[in-house]
């Protein structure tokens, strides 16, 4: 949810004016948020990796 709220607020910056540190505030907690979430999950032990181009 905090990822969804980052990308509007992007979004809403580039039609008017947006406190900067608000899009920083947003980014560094959607961060927080996936690293919590890989902490909850076993440390990230089963996460599946993602490889770039892996899918192509």
């Amino acid at each position: 949810m905090s990822r969804r709220a980052e990308r509007l607020t992007v979004e809403l910056a580039t039609m008017e004016s947006v406190n900067p540190a608000a899009v920083k505030y947003l980014n560094r907690l959607s961060d927080w948020f996936f690293v919590a979430s890989r902490v909850a999950n076993g440390g990230g032990a089963d996460d599946v990796l993602w490889v770039p181009g892996a899918n192509r």
